[in-house]
C-alpha cells in the first residue's frame, strides 16, 4: 500500500491526519461551520490545536451544535454551567468571548447576508494559494490576517489575533497552505 504524502505537522497522529485529510483547508462557507471554528480557535488560544481536537465533540455538546442564535444568547447560568464542564477548556475569558463573538456574528450576518460573504471578501471571494515546501516557510501572521483581525476586533470580537485568524483562514480554506507535495494540495 502506498502512503500518501501529507503536510509534516499532522504526522504521528490519526485524529490530526483525519482532520488535515478532510477538513484542514477545504474551502468552507457554511455559516455554522465558520463559527464552530471560530469558537475553537479561540478556545485553542495558548493551547496546541490537538487538544482541541480531542475536545471538539464536547464543545458541540456544551455549545448548543455551534447554533449562533443560541449561544448568543447565553447568560451567567450558561458561563457558570460551561466553567463546570470538564470536557472543555474551562477558561472565563474565552468562554465569554465566544458568547460575545455570536453576538457580534451575528451582526455581520444581518449586514452581509452572511458571515461567509464578509470573511470571504478579504480574500476576493477565492482561497489564496501557496506554495510551501515545509512547515517552516509558512508565516504565523499575513497582512491579510492582520487586516481581518484588526477588522474584527474593531466589531468587538476578542481571542481572534492575527495568528489565531490566520490559523483560522489555513482551517477554513480561505487559504491553501498544504505543502506542495501533499496530496491535498490540488484538491
Amino acid at each position: 500500500m502506498v502512503e500518501l504524502l501529507r503536510c509534516g505537522w499532522c504526522d504521528g497522529d490519526d485524529l490530526y491526519r483525519q482532520y488535515h485529510d478532510h477538513e484542514w483547508g477545504v474551502p468552507c462557507r457554511d455559516d455554522t461551520k465558520l463559527f464552530e471554528f471560530l469558537i475553537l480557535e479561540g478556545a485553542q488560544a495558548g493551547l496546541s490545536w490537538l487538544t482541541i481536537l480531542k475536545r471538539r465533540e464536547h464543545y458541540r455538546r456544551a455549545f448548543a451544535d455551534f447554533q449562533v442564535d443560541k449561544i448568543a444568547a447565553f447568560d451567567s447560568v450558561d458561563v457558570a454551567r460551561l466553567m463546570l464542564d470538564k470536557g472543555i477548556v474551562r477558561n472565563r475569558l474565552k468562554i465569554e468571548s465566544a458568547i460575545s463573538n455570536a453576538r457580534h456574528y451575528q451582526i455581520i450576518q444581518s449586514e452581509y447576508g452572511s458571515f461567509s460573504n464578509y470573511i470571504w471578501g478579504f480574500v476576493g471571494n477565492a482561497p489564496i494559494i501557496n506554495h510551501w515546501s515545509s512547515q517552516d516557510s509558512i508565516p504565523v501572521t499575513t497582512v491579510v490576517s492582520d487586516r481581518i483581525s484588526s477588522e474584527m476586533k474593531k466589531r468587538g470580537f476578542r481571542f481572534f489575533g492575527s495568528t489565531i485568524c490566520y490559523a483560522y483562514m489555513q482551517a477554513m480554506g480561505l487559504v491553501n497552505d498544504h505543502y506542495k507535495d501533499c496530496f491535498k494540495y490540488g484538491q
